[in-house]
């Protein structure tokens, strides 16, 4: 939010809600309707998408400073949410009446920006999702997805369940958990209870 204007910061704090949310809290909800946007102001959101069979598959992560443009163009267009927003890492949140957000697009030229930069890269992120699912072998979407999260956390040790990496891939636990020992034979990981080391090798 540095790029933003003393004008638009101001207004964001008049009409937005700051919330604070731990790990696991849900923040958007599929096929709900969307009354305001979000804005992460600290921590770490992940988006993920349901498919009808009642799997899931993690789409992106949301960092400081950025918004779930999924979101944005649902509320924009009055329609429900197509994806799920659950809190990755305690989060600081703005939320901005959906009405507000539409009037800015025009009134401040910098939070079209915003919105415009967003869509580009979500985007660009959205392709990616798409080209590991069509080509890319599970282990390598699995070491990819440990990556991200690295860098989410800043740190090369994290906790994580083996269900919650088959959840986010879209896959079992069981093809998970097959998988994450052949990568810690190769000495890419380290395993623990509930935690995943990527070797400084990776």
């Amino acid at each position: 939010m540095n790029n933003f204007s003393p004008a638009l910061l101001q207004e964001m704090e008049e009409v937005g809600t700051r919330k604070t949310m731990t790990a696991g809290s849900l923040v958007l909800r599929e096929n709900s309707y969307i009354h305001s946007i979000f804005i992460l102001v600290s921590g770490s959101v992940r988006i993920m998408r349901t498919e009808e069979e009642g799997r899931e598959i993690l789409l992106y992560y949301l960092k400081p400073g950025q918004s779930c443009i999924t979101s944005f163009l649902s509320g924009l267009h009055e329609d429900t949410c197509k994806v799920r927003a659950m809190v990755e890492e305690d989060a600081e949140i703005l939320f901005i009446p959906i009405n507000k957000a539409k009037e800015w697009i025009t009134a401040y030229p910098e939070w079209a920006n915003f919105i415009f930069r967003l869509y580009h890269i979500r985007f660009e992120e959205l392709l990616t999702v798409i080209n590991a699912i069509a080509f890319e072998q599970l282990d390598d979407r699995i070491m990819n997805l440990l990556k991200k999260k690295q860098e989410v956390y800043q740190s090369n040790d994290f906790n994580i369940t083996h269900q919650q990496i088959a959840e986010e891939l879209g896959t079992t636990r069981e093809v998970i958990s097959r998988l994450l020992k052949q990568l810690e034979k190769k000495g890419k990981i380290l395993l623990g209870r509930n935690r995943v080391i990527l070797t400084p090798a990776m």
